[in-house]
């Protein structure tokens, strides 16, 4: 199956006040397949935002990109011009960004800002076809009385409702790649069901990548996991293989502390400590200062990807030191949920 988007050796820093620049996302390599959802999962700081920011072409000004490529059907998107990416940007790559609260200008009318997209990349389209086309993918995304609420403004529609416009301004024009960013945050129960159900139905049409911290989303849509810390891929690989079978101790961490209706009454487990700022990521492995599991090399030293079965793949020392620190790790969480 060919790759939509790759990332390889992707790095990208900010410009402190002083001019030194602070190393964020560190040899990014992962990819995304045509007709594929991959889930990009960690805690918030971690990069995630930032990767998807990468593909398209909004970094903040600050930003300084130090290295790598990404691939978007074979062509490097960190080479094109702020036009070349403008034609791109909501009609091949669309995102869905947080905080759909915020994210609509609250004076202007639902169908002119979906229909906006329409207008940008394709200019010749007619007013009324335009408008009907804002109907029909209104109607598509479950808003109900679309042909009246075209004509409404952001504050006349619920927090769900927004997501769903969000969704309809993301899919107007058909892209083959659709990124999701925290799509279901701040959405109730019910809502998230109904926009997940959207986003499945998505795939056969296109591409997601989706950025969440919510592995509960990701096991619902996506086909593959990547699991980011501090700007650094520490593991990837299919979902099957990263939710039965996890390697690396974060992920792991993250797995254990999934409320489950067997421990509802049992202490929840949580990661120690919280993600470091920028300016105090470790020289070798960036969670060392959390791991409760690190060993002496991974402080000063960057710990090398290993490949494991089936294209899964490992940023770990523990993987180096054979399977009993592995079995160190089960044995103490098996402990702590007794």
């Amino acid at each position: 199956m060919s790759k939509l988007i790759e990332f390889k050796n992707y790095s990208m820093g900010f410009r402190n006040e002083k001019g030194q620049i602070n190393n964020l996302l560190d040899n990014i390599c992962f990819s995304i397949e045509e007709g594929k959802a991959v889930g990009v999962v960690g805690e918030s700081g971690c990069g995630k935002s930032m990767t998807s920011l990468s593909i398209m072409g909004l970094l903040p000004t600050s930003a300084v990109i130090q290295g790598g490529e990404i691939l978007y059907k074979g062509t490097d998107l960190l080479k094109k011009s702020e036009i070349e990416m403008q034609k791109i940007r909501g009609r091949e790559i669309a995102m869905i960004f947080q905080e759909p609260m915020t994210a609509l200008n609250p004076v202007l009318t639902i169908g002119f800002q979906i229909g906006e997209v329409l207008k940008i990349h394709f200019p010749n389209l007619k007013e009324e076809d335009i408008k009907k086309e804002v109907i029909q993918q209104l109607e598509l995304v479950g808003i109900p009385n679309p042909e009246a609420r075209v004509n409404q403004y952001p504050h006349q529609f619920s927090g769900g409702m927004r997501q769903r416009v969000m969704i309809a301004m993301a899919l107007i024009c058909k892209p083959k790649l659709l990124i999701a960013d925290e799509a279901t945050t701040a959405l109730d129960v019910t809502i998230q069901a109904q926009v997940l159900d959207l986003m499945k139905r998505l795939k056969e049409n296109g591409s997601l990548m989706v950025v969440t911290h919510n592995l509960g989303v990701v096991a619902e849509i996506c086909d593959k996991v990547v699991v980011m810390y501090a700007g650094r891929v520490v593991e990837q690989g299919s979902l099957e293989a990263i939710l039965e079978n996890p390697k690396h101790p974060y992920t792991r961490g993250l797995m254990a502390a999934i409320p489950t209706m067997v421990s509802s009454d049992k202490e929840l487990y949580t990661i120690p400590g919280t993600v470091p700022n920028i300016e105090d990521f470790e020289k070798g492995c960036r969670f060392f200062p959390r791991c409760e599991y690190r060993l002496d090399i991974c402080k000063d030293n960057i710990p090398p990807t290993k490949r494991l079965m089936n294209n899964h793949y490992v940023q770990c020392w523990l993987e180096f030191e054979g399977e009993e620190a592995n079995d160190d790790f089960n044995n103490s969480q098996s402990r702590k949920s007794d």
